[in-house]
């Protein structure tokens, strides 16, 4: 009994001639950010710009379902600003807010540090000759 696979004695006719493609090239289809916007919105919702991305992304997505890539892709577009808006609002600030706070502890420390002659009370032989 012979279980070995098909040899030689076997082979398929392969055409060698290309059959032409009636898959039309189309771009993909725009992305929506609807992820993206939803973080913003739920973390990060700096002067509601998330909510405003969040709103465009809803409508690129719905503009996508309904086959009108044009208006998606706009959408999708307004969506993504709003987004990088949102989280280089949402990075900055606090960061900003932090230096702020540092800087204003540094200036104050060393205005301490300057006046700790004016605010100690120094005993002198003349207050105790009152007494």
């Amino acid at each position: 009994m012979d279980t070995s696979y098909p040899r030689e004695d076997y082979s398929p006719v392969l055409s060698h001639k290309r059959q032409p493609s009636t898959a039309v090239l189309s771009s993909p289809p725009p992305r929506d950010h609807l992820i993206w916007s939803i973080f913003n919105t739920i973390y990060m919702n700096f002067c509601c710009l998330g909510f405003v991305a969040l709103a465009f992304s809803v409508k690129a997505r719905d503009r996508k379902v309904l086959g009108d890539v044009e208006a998606a892709r706009r959408f999708s577009s307004k969506a993504r600003c709003y987004n990088a808006l949102a989280t280089a609002g949402s990075v900055v600030l606090p960061l900003l807010l932090i230096a702020l706070v540092i800087t204003g502890v540094i200036h104050l420390s060393k205005l301490a540090h300057e006046s700790v002659g004016f605010f100690t009370y120094q005993l002198s032989g003349a207050d105790e000759e009152d007494n």
